[in-house]
């Protein structure tokens, strides 16, 4: 069994909070001290205002004998909210500086070590890190370590103060007002913490089945288990919804005793200050109110500290998630050329699961790609074709097996892949620059004339030839002007004048209409003729253009064969065939 780290272990090792909590610790010391500042102030408004309202009632014999307490109130009632926005500002510059600075770690991880990450990492993974354990980090700060440090602070007050009036009260609040502080916390933390991190878990499962799920819904509706998706879907939401209302449930009874536990410390308070402070009607009796209107305002100090402990089950989990991360330096690949004597795909009993998953995507898959060849992989969602495909480039390393290109493994050809593999995505991005350098990306040093070379290639030479700055037309942000084949084309454009020996199409026509992606997929094959064609699609038009078509199910190679023998001889493909056709 492998070796957890302890808490203790994990914060030794942490390279994401620490850091930042000494880079800024003057700024957190002193939003701490204004935190502390505030309540003070609120708690010597309610004892001042206290003392005057008796006072007052006791109808003195000149108003210089309430003008003590008349100033310190109108102080404290000013200071209060001076010190509460100040406290505000400085604790949000501090968590947004250390954040900035969190962002930025981050950033260059994923950006230095991409490829590395992603072969731990699915995208709902990814998402699930960017979205949620950043945020985490940033409520740990605002929610957790600024309250908790300011309630200890009070709180040691609070019992120094009362051990000066007497001794055996303060004993009795440093037990009572210790439930709240510690027993309540340690409670939260022991029941509903490890619920949240079920529901943090459950959270982060959901929305990464989610969003592969979505990147691959055309393949559901494909092989008409739509149905199933949305049950699945609605099945792990279920449990999701059971975890937040047993959550709910025992936060509002922890929130009712903790009301009850105040309830009782302000009649412990007007009990003893009763007994402290004797008579019926002023002088000593004066002080009763104000220590008992002291207890209200520091309730709002101690309230929260149960609901932030429970939390910080998910900061460790959001920490640990992070350190787990390798260091930006660790991930710098040597950009040593990699000679290749062909263009062979060897796929030898290749096995690939995603971390933290027992599920095989892939599971010892053997395939050969020769060169020139072109191979249609097919596929429902989840299948394993997407990731196939990442491994061919490279993005990822199987678990077992090897996956080579020309004899070398994909893994270590890092950014140099691009010189081999291009890739065409269901949604080709333009950016807002010329048509020209739209183009040139595939090569950077490329002349005019090879630009209007691969133009003419793709179909679009007329049409850029009519736009009045031709190559030098603007595109709109994301290509916008252009209709989704014309789009595309600009993509087979940039391929063609990368010329790389295998060219890999995500599907490319999803959302085309049929002519017009008969017409691309014409363009494409024509184009591409010369070069290794890897094509994922779930529509089977212009599938006999293929010399072989491949089915992955469950991670296993199903079916395998050309596009005649499989409609002449396979069930499954024959079924495929008529539902795309409309005649099943």
């Amino acid at each position: 069994m492998e070796n957890t780290p302890t808490n203790k272990e994990w914060l030794k090792q942490d390279q994401w909070v620490k850091p930042f909590l000494k880079k800024y610790r003057v700024l957190l010391f002193f939003a701490i001290f204004l935190g502390f500042l505030t309540f003070f102030s609120a708690g010597a408004l309610m004892f001042n205002s206290g003392y005057l309202i008796s006072r007052a009632a006791s109808l003195p014999e000149n108003i210089l004998m309430i003008y003590i307490p008349i100033v310190l109130t109108r102080a404290f009632g000013i200071s209060r909210p001076v010190f509460r926005y100040v406290e505000r500002l400085v604790s949000h510059n501090w968590v947004l500086k250390m954040t900035s600075d969190l962002r930025l770690k981050l950033y260059q991880v994923l950006e230095k070590d991409a490829i590395f990450f992603k072969s731990k990492y699915q995208t709902g993974d990814i998402l699930g890190l960017l979205s949620e354990d950043i945020n985490h980090l940033q409520n740990l700060y605002l929610r957790t370590i600024f309250p908790t440090v300011i309630a200890w602070i009070l709180y040691v007050f609070l019992i120094i103060g009362l051990g000066l009036f007497s001794w055996w009260f303060g004993l009795c609040m440093l037990l009572l007002l210790g439930i709240a502080i510690f027993l309540l916390p340690a409670v939260s933390v022991l029941v509903n913490g490890a619920r949240q991190e079920k529901q943090k878990v459950a959270k982060n499962e959901l929305y990464k089945n989610l969003t592969d799920n979505i990147l691959g819904v055309s393949d559901w509706v494909f092989s008409q288990r739509g149905k199933e998706f949305v049950h699945s879907y609605e099945k792990e939401e279920m449990k999701l919804h059971q975890i937040d209302k047993k959550i709910k449930d025992f936060n509002h009874l922890r929130d009712f005793l903790l009301q009850v536990l105040f309830g009782g410390i302000t009649i412990a308070v007007l009990a003893w200050a009763s007994i402290r402070f004797p008579g019926n009607h002023g002088g000593a009796a004066n002080w009763i109110a104000a220590f008992v209107l002291t207890v209200f305002p520091l309730i709002d100090a101690f309230a929260p500290l149960p609901a932030a402990a429970q939390e910080t089950t998910i900061y460790r989990d959001s920490i640990k998630r992070l350190n787990e991360l390798p260091e930006p330096q660790q991930s710098v690949q040597e950009d040593t050329p990699i000679l290749l004597e062909n263009t062979k795909i060897e796929i030898k009993d290749v096995t690939f699961s995603y971390k933290g998953s027992s599920k095989k995507v892939l599971n010892q898959l053997n395939l050969t790609i020769e060169p020139k060849e072109k191979l249609a992989i097919l596929g429902r969602s989840g299948s394993g074709k997407s990731t196939l495909a990442t491994l061919i480039r490279g993005d990822l390393t199987p678990n077992q097996g090897e996956l080579l290109l020309g004899g070398v493994p994909t893994a270590s050809f890092g950014d140099r892949m691009t010189e081999s593999i291009g890739v065409i995505h269901q949604t080709p991005y333009l950016f807002h620059t010329t048509i020209l350098n739209n183009i040139r990306i595939g090569k950077e040093e490329a002349s005019e004339e090879e630009v209007w070379q691969v133009i003419e290639q793709v179909g679009l030479k007329e049409m850029i030839e009519k736009l009045p700055d031709g190559l030098q037309t603007m595109v709109d942000e994301a290509g916008l002007r252009f209709s989704g084949g014309e789009r595309h084309r600009l993509a087979l454009a940039r391929i063609l004048l990368q010329d790389t020996p295998i060219v890999l199409l995500d599907e490319p026509t999803t959302g085309l209409d049929p002519i017009t992606e008969q017409q691309l997929l014409d363009t494409f094959f024509d184009a591409l003729s010369e070069k290794t064609i890897i094509w994922i699609t779930h529509h089977l038009q212009g599938i006999q253009k293929m010399d072989r078509v491949i089915f992955i199910e469950d991670g296993l190679l199903e079916m395998s064969g050309t596009p005649a023998q499989l409609l002449k001889e396979n069930t499954h493909y024959q079924e495929l065939y008529a539902i795309d056709r409309g005649t099943n």
